[in-house]
């Protein structure tokens, strides 16, 4: 049966307006960019295989136009909907950092860092830098690496620091495996860089590792 056609409370697009969109499941919600089915499937039923397909939502968004374009009735204009979507968020998040004091908020560090960063194959060495009051400056991806590790350079992150004049950095990487625990290598690098660092007076405020629906704080563990 055609969305069209089902109760008016249970179509997404009049549920999402009358009770907003946190009440929406994630199928319902990705139904909204999917908007149109194919014979004898709804965008409701797209959407709830794309689900079994991929696992998540997190997978669907972190899936190339080749592996989404597999599913039937989907192609590049929904692929561009979703990924616009997930820019559109990363934005917003970043917006947060960079109105407000970092560390005043610092759930929407761990959310925009989480967002950047969790839908990596592969580990991923990045860098908030801040300024002297701890206001966002700018992000960047400092090196890429294996689905275990990232070669981190500590020389390239030195000269970052002073481009963007910062007085003080987050350092964040993923985990590819999901398991947000540091190793050895993450904990030398880490105080190799806390040194490197402090000999120029910039603080390290805080090491995290984002892992798959978890994360592990360097400065919360104690380990900085």
């Amino acid at each position: 049966m055609p969305i069209n056609d089902w109760p008016k409370m249970e179509r997404p697009r009049e549920k999402l307006l009358a009770q907003g969109a946190a009440v929406l499941s994630d199928a319902e919600l990705l139904a909204l960019f999917i908007r149109t089915g194919v014979r004898g499937k709804t965008a409701l039923d797209i959407s709830r295989d794309l689900l079994k397909q991929f696992g998540g939502l997190r997978d669907i968004v972190a899936a190339n136009l080749e592996q989404f374009s597999k599913t039937l009735g989907l192609g590049l204009a929904k692929y561009v909907q979703i990924q616009a979507a997930k820019e559109l968020a990363t934005r917003c998040l970043q917006e947060n950092l960079e109105q407000s004091n970092s560390f005043e908020n610092p759930k929407d560090v761990y959310h925009y860092l989480t967002h950047k960063l969790r839908s990596y194959p592969y580990e991923v060495f990045s860098c908030l830098f801040l300024d002297n009051a701890h206001r966002f400056i700018h992000f960047k991806e400092l090196f890429h690496g294996s689905i275990n590790e990232a070669t981190v350079y500590p020389r390239e992150l030195l000269r970052q620091v002073y481009q963007h004049n910062a007085a003080a950095v987050i350092l964040a990487h993923n985990h590819p495996s999901g398991i947000a625990k540091p190793s050895e290598a993450d904990k030398r690098i880490t105080q190799e860089i806390k040194s490197i660092l402090a000999a120029i007076d910039v603080r390290l405020l805080d090491h995290i590792i984002i892992g798959k629906g978890c994360m592990t704080s360097f400065a919360t563990q104690g380990l900085l």
